[in-house]
Parts: C-alpha cells; structure tokens; sequence
C-alpha cells in the first residue's frame, strides 16, 4: 500500500490540463480564464451623479446653509442614459437622476435632502441649496472603476458571478476558458439495479453512480452517466469503452479481494494499472491507471481511470481526495486542496491498524474555538454519514487514535456560515 501523498503525487504527474475554449459567459461560471482581458472602455465612461439631486457649480453655493440658502435657477432634467445638450452657467442648476452624466459646467451634485426640493415637489423653476457643496460632492469620476486600455481579469482567474458582471460591464458576451472536464461514471456489480426499476430482493440501487456524477457536477465537470456494468468482464469492457472519448472514467465497485472484483485486470488488459491500495481507511481499495481512449479527431489518447470501491462512502471519500484535485488540475484551478482547520474532538477514535483514517464529522465553531463530532457510525457502507458531515477528521496512520478533548484537523467538505 502507498501513503495518500505517494497516490496523489502519482495520479497528478498523470493528469494534463485541458484545452482552451471560448464559452458564453453565463456558461463559464466555475471555469479557468485562459487569457488576460483588458478594457476598452471607461466604466464609467463619463462622470456621473451618484445621487438623485441637482447638478451645480460648487462655487455658487459657498456659504450655503440651511439658514442661509443659495437659490438657483433649474434649467433643465437629465436622466440616466441621456445627455444635457447645454451648459451649467452661473446660478444654474440641472435636475438630476442617479447615474445621469454629469452636465458641462457643473462640478458637484447636492442631494434632494439638502434642498427644498420637497417643498417645491420638483415642479421649480427655481431651488435653494440648503447645504455647500464642494468639487467632485456625490460625482462618479470616468473610468472610476475601470480605465480603458488598463488589465481588469488575469489568466488563470477562477470566473465568478462577480466576474461574469465585470465581463459583461465590458461588452464582452464570450471568454476564452479552459473547458470543463468530461468525466464518464460507471458503476459495477450484479447486485446494483437503476434507480428507475423495481428493486428485488438481494439487490441495492444504484446511489454511486448519481453521488460520484453529483460531485463532478459541483466540481465543475460534466458526468457522462454510463450505466452499471455486470460481473462478467465482457459487460465491463463494453460499458468502459462508451466513454474512451470522456476525459476521465470513474467506475464504482470491483477492486477488492473477491472473485468478481475484475475492474483491476480489465484495467490492465485495456491499459495500465498505476497503483491499487492506498494506506487509508475507507477507501482503501482504489485502482488508478490510464486506458486508451478516442481524442475528437479520432487521435488515440489516454484517459485516467479512477477505480472507486463500491461501498458508498469509499467512493464519495476517495473522489473527493484524488479525483476532485485532478479534476481541478484538468480545469486550471487552484488551489487543489480542501481546506482543512484545527479542532476539538468529542470523542474517541481508535486507529487499529495503521491506516490514515477520515472520519465524518460534523464540525461547529463554539466560543471561539471549532469542535467536531462525529456524525455516528462510521462504516463504510452507511452513506447517512456523508450526508450529515461537513468534514473528515484526520487521524494519522502512525497514531494509535486520539482521545475526547485532543486537538485534530479536519479537511472540510462544506464551508458555511454556520462554522464561521
């Protein structure tokens, strides 16, 4: 067996990062930018009112006060959108909407609360400033948040909404990206059954399938479902070459000791096996190699192969270990690590036999300080417990355990509020 380091080392020296594409940019959330993008433009392109108020010369208004105000003439509305077509003269003043460009001559916006503006209810020629105003007062300068000709996004920027809006605020509907992975899941074993017939007795749905596709979905993939192929290595050969032209194939079940665990030989047959065990519990089977596959222009490729063990929370562990980082790799992200934090442990756990152990847990910040408890037994089959954990308490595999009150980390599978 080798250690959950030597494994991940192993399958990312096998991984490359994938091509570049350009997608429309409500579609590339998630994804990688793959060059720098630069503005053309001012945002915002002119000065603009950050108020609804009246545009003024700020030197007719010195002096102003709400005992002493400076009446103005109104020449004139400008709204959002829209240019003033004249210039603010002397004891001017232009009514004027948040957002509006700032008229010519005027250098300052006095807010409504700061005039009569309620008394008269706009319909003035006439209003008094009730307030001094000074240069630049309620203005959005030009390019205030974007100069043109300036670096606004960098390759290599994971896009979020935030960046789509920047995308959008520069006109651009399309990005170069690095494309999301395709990642083909499959599922093994006679005793699985779809989820969408009848169960009979002796058999178990298929939850792998629709857990593993889940988590490439959040990870930013895109889940080629291929079905459950049976114990007979003609099915799996058949199921696994439905997705020679994926990115990656992830098979659940089949690499054990039993005799009907083939995942492994066919791996071998059809490709290469890198590793098989990793000195880790659950998860501890786990076969990773290569297999040949098909490129879009027909070149042939290799695709790596992640075999999961069939037991439902060693499939959720150990993609979320090995298979999101490469998948992250794939993608251009980084980092690739989950991220892990210090915590109080309420509860014993025994490591009886050298393996790293990740325990479910469920992990809560308490005055200060981050506790974890475990979310209640710990088998590998009982898939409620991924359900309830938001983290995995690490035990080192040369500890005999740690005991109620014991500091541990815990890599985190879901970051909240609640443990802020």
């Amino acid at each position: 067996m080798i250690s959950v380091e030597q494994a991940l080392g192993k399958i990312l020296e096998n991984i490359s990062v994938l091509e570049v594409e350009e997608s429309p940019i409500l579609s590339c959330l998630g994804q990688v930018m793959a060059e720098d993008v630069s503005s053309t433009i001012n945002i915002p392109p002119l000065d603009n009112s950050a108020m609804d108020g009246y545009a003024v010369r700020s030197a007719d208004t010195v002096g102003a006060s709400r005992k002493s105000p400076r009446t103005l003439r109104v020449i004139g509305i400008v709204t959002a959108g829209s240019i003033f077509p004249s210039e603010v003269k002397k004891g001017a003043a232009v009514r004027i909407m948040t957002g509006a460009p700032l008229p010519k001559g005027a250098d300052g916006v006095v807010r409504f609360e700061d005039t009569d503006e309620s008394e008269r209810k706009g319909n003035s020629s006439e209003v008094a400033i009730l307030t001094e105003a000074v240069p630049g007062l309620e203005v959005r300068r030009a390019g205030e948040d974007i100069t043109a000709g300036s670096l606004v996004l960098s390759k290599g920027t994971v896009i979020r909404p935030a960046e789509v809006g920047v995308l959008a605020s520069l006109g651009l509907s399309a990005v170069k990206v690095i494309r999301r992975p395709v990642v083909a899941v499959l599922a093994t074993g006679d005793e699985v059954v779809d989820i969408a017939k009848p169960l009979p007795e002796g058999k178990i749905y298929n939850s792998n399938t629709y857990s593993v596709a889940a988590l490439v979905l959040r990870y930013g993939g895109v889940p080629k479902i291929l079905g459950i192929a049976a114990d007979i290595e003609d099915s799996l050969v058949a199921k696994l070459h439905l997705g020679l032209d994926a990115d990656m194939l992830v098979t659940s079940g089949g690499v054990s000791f039993g005799d009907y665990d083939i995942v492994r030989d066919v791996l071998a047959k059809e490709g290469e096996i890198v590793f098989w065990r990793v000195r880790q519990k659950p998860g501890r089977p786990l076969a990773f190699g290569m297999i040949k596959g098909v490129a879009k222009r027909g070149e042939v490729k290799k695709i790596p192969l992640f075999g999961l063990a069939g037991n439902p929370v060693s499939a959720m562990l150990n993609f979320e270990l090995f298979a999101r980082p490469a998948l992250f790799k794939m993608m251009g992200r980084e980092p690739l690590a989950k991220r892990t934090l210090e915590a109080v442990i309420d509860e014993d756990i025994e490591n009886s036999d050298g393996r790293r152990i990740f325990a479910r847990a469920i992990v809560e910040k308490r005055g200060g300080q981050y506790f974890a408890r475990l979310t209640g037994p710990q088998g590998s089959g009982v898939l409620t417990s991924m359900a309830l954990a938001n983290g995995l308490v690490v035990v080192p595999e040369d500890t005999p355990g740690v005991k109620k009150g014991d500091i541990v980390q815990v890599m985190m599978l879901d970051w909240s509020e609640s443990v802020e």
